[in-house]
């Protein structure tokens, strides 16, 4: 058996050890990554243990992704049901085969629509509106994600969607380019929206860049880049993490005492609310700790999914 030399050795990278890091810190992902190389470029920053991101960003788009980790994961479903907002720049007159300028041309038709032709149409999309999902998705059928069958040129069944989208605004038109402002539910696929609105004008589109500018209670007033991470020593970066609570501000709030505190920490049900109360709560104990989700019926508390502890005491 050979050994490594001590040259071999020093030049291997040492991978610093994971620790427990809680909290959630809001990236400005740039075009060309893929959230989850994103997500683990800054999970390698923080040596986190483990990390999860709050909603997908193709390699087209930019701007906000929240990113949790550690006990924060556990809450993130609640920002990946709520609403987002995006800037979207549409070329009308081309459509492609994934619907945005990844893809290859596949129609060609007018293009030079003026803004109050555009405008004309875009109250027929906002509202609760269907959605055909594109082929090129990450949705599944019968086990696998739709671009697998899209990639073969296998046709498959789409079921239409039904999304909201509660404002849509045309920002600026330079024919044959538009650039619309988008708040909608989760669900909405933007390029889709595109491909849509091409059609409603009697021709074609797709999508040619995206910006996610909000999702729930985010902005990207708050948010960093990854190369602004990188630049950081350790305490400046972890200073960034916000507490897990961030991602349930839009729960109702429950405070509770020590005992029941306890309690619920211990798996068992507690407390003694009015019996006309129903729902899942954010709960406090004494001085304010977050404690996590309980769910409230039949007058007490129940624990749904709480932090982690060293303790129950």
């Amino acid at each position: 058996m050979s050994s490594s030399s001590p040259e071999t050795l020093a030049s291997c990278p040492v991978r610093a050890p994971r620790r427990r890091v809680d909290g959630v810190m809001v990236l400005d992902k740039p075009v060309g990554l893929t959230s989850n190389a994103a997500l683990q470029r800054a999970r390698r920053l923080y040596a986190a243990e483990k990390a999860g991101h709050t909603g997908t960003l193709d390699p087209l788009a930019s701007g906000l992704l929240p990113l949790c980790f550690g006990d924060a994961t556990k809450f993130a479903q609640a920002l990946l049901d709520s609403d987002k907002e995006y800037v979207a720049t549409v070329r009308i007159g081309i459509a492609t085969t994934t619907g945005d300028s990844e893809g290859s041309e596949t129609e060609r038709g007018r293009g030079d629509f003026t803004r109050d032709e555009i405008e004309r149409v875009l109250p027929a999309f906002t509202g609760a509106i269907t959605q055909i999902p594109p082929r090129h998705s990450a949705l599944k059928y019968q086990g696998r994600n739709y671009y697998d069958y899209a990639r073969k040129g296998i046709e498959i069944p789409r079921a239409a969607r039904s999304v909201t989208v509660h404002a849509l605004r045309l920002v600026d038109c330079a024919a044959p380019d538009v650039v619309l402002r988008i708040k909608c539910s989760k669900g909405t696929y933007i390029r889709v929206l595109a491909e849509d609105i091409g059609r409603a004008l009697g021709s074609c589109a797709h999508l040619t860049a995206l910006r996610r500018t909000a999702t729930g209670p985010f902005t990207l007033a708050g948010a960093v880049t990854l190369e602004a991470l990188e630049a950081l020593a350790t305490p400046a970066r972890d200073a960034l993490l916000l507490p897990s609570d961030v991602l349930l501000g839009a729960m109702p709030r429950q405070d509770v005492e020590h005992g029941v505190a306890r309690a619920l920490r211990q798996g068992k049900r507690a407390g003694a609310v009015d019996p006309a109360v129903h729902g899942r709560f954010r709960c406090y104990g004494p001085n304010a700790e977050f404690l996590g989700i309980v769910e409230c019926s039949g007058g007490e508390l129940r624990p749904v999914r709480l932090l982690r502890t060293d303790s129950s005491a």
